[in-house]
């Protein structure tokens, strides 16, 4: 596996996690349980994801987000909780997937894929902030079922064609920042339209 489809599996796997972090530490650690992820020799510092423990707690926690992120509300506390979790988080995923021997290497793709779970995270919740003001909650849950599904169909990909993972990774990216924008749009507009009334 060549150095672009390392960083293309890092870059999508760490803003996947900027979305659902405990799903994709559980989806991976299974896959690799199953052995369906063929993981190369110099990604072995991910079979951590496989112990049982921290499947069972990701699970856990993979669990508990999927309803939490159905309720009105409910989900931007547990985001803004998970302000500080998800980029750790990602960063960590990334570190994980680059090669220990290069220092260089492994010091960018912290960096980097703290950075790109941030900017999902916050594209994530920045949206789902402006689903809320929706008065119903069918649009909250078919937002998150998305997300869900998204998520670990990306993984998925990501994992399975590591050579299409960069652009997976640019899809991403430029949705992250769709959101970002939308969201800042709908605000703008929302607080335009309160000030006039006020």
């Amino acid at each position: 596996m060549g150095v672009m489809e390392i960083i293309g599996i890092a870059g999508s796997v760490s803003l996947l996690a900027g979305w659902r972090l405990y799903l994709c530490i559980f989806a991976t650690g299974l896959a690799m349980r199953l052995d369906a992820i063929p993981v190369p020799e110099h990604l072995a510092s991910l079979a951590v994801l496989e112990n049982p423990w921290v499947m069972g707690i990701a699970a856990v926690a993979a669990l508990c987000e999927f309803f939490a992120d159905k309720v009105m509300w409910l989900d931007s506390v547990w985001d803004a909780v998970h302000t500080f979790v998800r980029p750790v988080g990602g960063a960590l995923l990334a570190l994980a997937i680059v090669d220990p021997a290069d220092p260089a290497t492994q010091v960018i793709a912290f960096l980097l894929g703290g950075g790109a779970a941030f900017a999902a995270h916050a594209g994530k919740a920045g949206a789902r902030g402006v689903v809320n003001t929706s008065p119903e909650p069918v649009s909250n849950v078919a937002v998150s079922t998305v997300e869900d599904v998204a998520t670990a169909s990306l993984l998925w990909a990501a994992y399975e064609y590591p050579y299409a993972a960069g652009a997976i990774a640019l899809v991403l990216l430029a949705l992250t920042v769709w959101l970002l924008l939308l969201a800042r749009r709908i605000v703008r507009r929302f607080f335009g339209q309160r000030g006039g009334a006020g």
